[in-house]
Protein backbone atom coordinates (compact mmCIF):
# COMPACT_ATOMS: atom_id res chain seq x y z
CA UNK A 1 0.00 0.00 0.00
CA UNK A 2 1.43 4.18 -0.32
CA UNK A 3 1.20 6.31 1.87
CA UNK A 4 -1.76 9.34 1.42
CA UNK A 5 -0.62 12.67 0.43
CA UNK A 6 -1.50 13.60 4.37
CA UNK A 7 0.29 10.00 5.94
CA UNK A 8 -3.47 8.93 7.35
CA UNK A 9 -2.22 5.58 6.14
CA UNK A 10 0.55 5.22 7.77
CA UNK A 11 -1.58 6.11 11.05
CA UNK A 12 -4.71 2.93 10.12
CA UNK A 13 -1.56 0.55 9.26
CA UNK A 14 -2.23 -1.65 12.63
CA UNK A 15 -6.13 -0.98 11.89
CA UNK A 16 -8.05 -4.17 11.51
CA UNK A 17 -9.41 -2.74 8.51
CA UNK A 18 -6.97 -1.64 7.22
CA UNK A 19 -5.17 -5.25 7.48
CA UNK A 20 -8.58 -6.97 6.41
CA UNK A 21 -7.86 -4.62 2.82
CA UNK A 22 -4.45 -5.25 2.80
CA UNK A 23 -4.37 -9.17 3.00
CA UNK A 24 -7.44 -9.80 0.58
CA UNK A 25 -5.50 -7.20 -2.20
CA UNK A 26 -2.73 -9.28 -1.25
CA UNK A 27 -4.83 -12.63 -1.97
CA UNK A 28 -6.31 -11.05 -5.15
CA UNK A 29 -3.28 -10.28 -6.73
CA UNK A 30 -1.84 -14.15 -6.20
CA UNK A 31 -5.29 -16.31 -6.91
CA UNK A 32 -7.45 -13.80 -8.87
CA UNK A 33 -10.22 -11.98 -7.43
CA UNK A 34 -13.08 -15.13 -8.48
CA UNK A 35 -11.16 -17.87 -6.77
CA UNK A 36 -10.30 -15.68 -3.39
CA UNK A 37 -12.79 -16.55 -0.29
CA UNK A 38 -13.51 -14.82 2.96
CA UNK A 39 -12.67 -17.85 4.49
CA UNK A 40 -9.19 -17.75 2.44
CA UNK A 41 -9.01 -13.92 3.47
CA UNK A 42 -9.85 -14.88 7.80
CA UNK A 43 -7.32 -17.52 7.51
CA UNK A 44 -4.48 -15.49 6.42
CA UNK A 45 -5.35 -13.28 8.58
CA UNK A 46 -5.45 -15.87 11.62
CA UNK A 47 -8.68 -14.72 12.69
CA UNK A 48 -12.77 -16.26 12.41
CA UNK A 49 -14.53 -15.46 9.96
CA UNK A 50 -16.90 -14.19 12.18
CA UNK A 51 -14.48 -11.29 13.11
CA UNK A 52 -13.96 -10.93 9.17
CA UNK A 53 -17.21 -10.33 9.10
CA UNK A 54 -17.88 -7.95 11.29
CA UNK A 55 -15.96 -5.04 9.32
CA UNK A 56 -16.79 -6.81 5.83
CA UNK A 57 -20.03 -8.86 4.41
CA UNK A 58 -18.70 -9.22 1.02
CA UNK A 59 -15.43 -9.07 -0.88
CA UNK A 60 -17.34 -6.54 -2.87
CA UNK A 61 -17.89 -4.77 0.06
CA UNK A 62 -13.89 -5.31 0.86
CA UNK A 63 -13.27 -4.00 -2.83
CA UNK A 64 -15.49 -0.71 -2.45
CA UNK A 65 -13.93 0.48 0.79
CA UNK A 66 -10.66 0.33 -0.45
CA UNK A 67 -11.41 1.76 -3.93
CA UNK A 68 -13.08 4.99 -1.39
CA UNK A 69 -9.96 4.40 1.16
CA UNK A 70 -7.24 4.67 -1.40
CA UNK A 71 -8.40 7.27 -3.79
CA UNK A 72 -9.28 9.85 -1.29
CA UNK A 73 -6.45 11.55 -2.16
CA UNK A 74 -7.35 11.85 -6.07
CA UNK A 75 -11.00 13.22 -4.85
CA UNK A 76 -9.27 15.64 -2.31
CA UNK A 77 -6.87 16.81 -5.54
CA UNK A 78 -10.17 17.31 -7.83
CA UNK A 79 -11.41 19.83 -5.08
CA UNK A 80 -8.31 21.79 -4.62
CA UNK A 81 -7.62 21.85 -8.08
CA UNK A 82 -11.28 23.73 -8.58
CA UNK A 83 -10.13 26.03 -6.53
CA UNK A 84 -7.06 27.22 -8.26
CA UNK A 85 -6.38 29.75 -10.82
CA UNK A 86 -6.00 28.13 -14.15
CA UNK A 87 -2.10 28.84 -13.94
CA UNK A 88 0.78 26.53 -15.34
CA UNK A 89 1.73 26.03 -12.21
CA UNK A 90 -1.56 24.69 -10.94
CA UNK A 91 -1.52 22.41 -13.92
CA UNK A 92 2.01 21.20 -13.24
CA UNK A 93 1.07 20.96 -9.57
CA UNK A 94 -2.11 18.79 -10.82
CA UNK A 95 -0.03 16.24 -12.06
CA UNK A 96 2.69 16.03 -9.56
CA UNK A 97 -0.47 15.27 -7.41
CA UNK A 98 -1.88 12.74 -9.48
CA UNK A 99 1.30 11.20 -10.23
CA UNK A 100 1.99 10.74 -6.52
CA UNK A 101 -1.64 9.53 -5.76
CA UNK A 102 -1.48 7.15 -8.37
CA UNK A 103 1.91 6.00 -6.82
CA UNK A 104 -0.07 5.18 -3.67
CA UNK A 105 -2.93 3.75 -5.16
CA UNK A 106 -1.14 1.14 -7.16
CA UNK A 107 -2.40 -2.06 -5.85
CA UNK A 108 -5.69 -1.18 -6.18
CA UNK A 109 -4.86 0.51 -10.15
CA UNK A 110 -3.51 -3.41 -10.92
CA UNK A 111 -6.57 -5.11 -9.24
CA UNK A 112 -8.28 -3.18 -11.43
CA UNK A 113 -6.74 -3.59 -14.39
CA UNK A 114 -6.76 -6.87 -13.71
CA UNK A 115 -10.24 -7.80 -12.53
CA UNK A 116 -12.18 -5.47 -14.92
CA UNK A 117 -15.52 -7.34 -15.00
CA UNK A 118 -15.59 -6.94 -11.57
CA UNK A 119 -14.99 -3.19 -11.63
CA UNK A 120 -17.77 -2.44 -14.18
CA UNK A 121 -19.93 -4.75 -11.40
CA UNK A 122 -19.40 -2.76 -8.89
CA UNK A 123 -19.88 0.32 -10.39
CA UNK A 124 -15.97 1.97 -9.28
CA UNK A 125 -14.85 2.23 -13.35
CA UNK A 126 -18.12 4.66 -13.91
CA UNK A 127 -16.44 6.68 -10.81
CA UNK A 128 -12.59 6.60 -12.24
CA UNK A 129 -14.13 8.01 -15.32
CA UNK A 130 -15.82 10.97 -13.52
CA UNK A 131 -12.63 11.57 -11.73
CA UNK A 132 -10.25 11.54 -15.05
CA UNK A 133 -13.06 13.74 -16.62
CA UNK A 134 -13.01 16.19 -14.18
CA UNK A 135 -9.04 15.85 -14.00
CA UNK A 136 -8.69 16.75 -17.64
CA UNK A 137 -11.17 19.52 -17.46
CA UNK A 138 -9.09 21.32 -14.31
CA UNK A 139 -5.96 21.38 -16.77
CA UNK A 140 -7.06 21.89 -20.05
CA UNK A 141 -8.48 25.54 -20.69
CA UNK A 142 -11.69 26.00 -22.35
CA UNK A 143 -10.60 27.53 -25.49
CA UNK A 144 -7.69 24.89 -26.09
CA UNK A 145 -7.18 23.83 -29.63
CA UNK A 146 -7.80 20.10 -29.88
CA UNK A 147 -3.86 19.18 -30.11
CA UNK A 148 -3.52 21.19 -26.69
CA UNK A 149 -6.56 19.54 -25.35
CA UNK A 150 -5.28 16.21 -26.81
CA UNK A 151 -1.99 16.85 -24.94
CA UNK A 152 -3.85 17.13 -21.45
CA UNK A 153 -5.22 14.42 -21.95
CA UNK A 154 -2.16 12.24 -23.02
CA UNK A 155 -0.35 13.62 -20.09
CA UNK A 156 -2.96 11.92 -17.71
CA UNK A 157 -2.33 8.72 -19.61
CA UNK A 158 0.77 8.70 -19.25
CA UNK A 159 0.69 8.70 -15.80
CA UNK A 160 -1.63 5.83 -16.31
CA UNK A 161 0.69 4.19 -18.82
CA UNK A 162 3.85 4.24 -16.47
CA UNK A 163 2.32 2.76 -13.89
CA UNK A 164 1.32 -1.00 -16.24
CA UNK A 165 2.65 -0.53 -19.15
CA UNK A 166 6.49 0.69 -18.80
CA UNK A 167 7.47 -1.76 -15.44
CA UNK A 168 8.82 -3.37 -18.08
CA UNK A 169 11.37 -0.83 -18.68
CA UNK A 170 14.81 -1.13 -17.28
CA UNK A 171 15.51 0.90 -14.14
CA UNK A 172 14.77 1.77 -11.08
CA UNK A 173 10.71 2.07 -10.62
CA UNK A 174 10.97 5.85 -8.68
CA UNK A 175 13.26 6.74 -11.74
CA UNK A 176 10.65 5.54 -13.98
CA UNK A 177 7.84 7.27 -12.23
CA UNK A 178 9.84 10.06 -12.10
CA UNK A 179 10.78 10.26 -16.42
CA UNK A 180 7.15 9.55 -17.23
CA UNK A 181 5.85 12.71 -14.39
CA UNK A 182 8.23 14.61 -16.65
CA UNK A 183 7.01 13.63 -19.89
CA UNK A 184 3.40 14.36 -18.72
CA UNK A 185 4.23 17.70 -17.09
CA UNK A 186 6.26 18.66 -20.12
CA UNK A 187 2.48 17.73 -22.00
CA UNK A 188 0.75 19.90 -19.76
CA UNK A 189 3.20 22.35 -20.31
CA UNK A 190 3.01 22.50 -24.05
CA UNK A 191 -1.20 22.61 -24.09
CA UNK A 192 -0.49 25.45 -21.84
CA UNK A 193 1.97 27.56 -24.05
CA UNK A 194 -0.30 26.87 -26.96
CA UNK A 195 -3.55 28.10 -25.76
CA UNK A 196 -1.49 31.14 -23.93
CA UNK A 197 1.11 31.55 -26.32
CA UNK A 198 3.83 31.71 -23.99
Amino acid sequence: MGVTMDGTKQQRRGNTRQRIQDVALELFAEQGYEKTSLREIAERLDVTKAALYYHFRTKEEIVVSLFEDLTQPLQDLIVWGREQPRTLETKQEIVRRYSAALAGASPLFRFMQENQATVRELRIGESFKDWMRDLRHIITDPEASLTDQVRCISALFTLHAGMFVMQDLEGDPEERRKAVLEVSIDLVTQAHRGTHGG
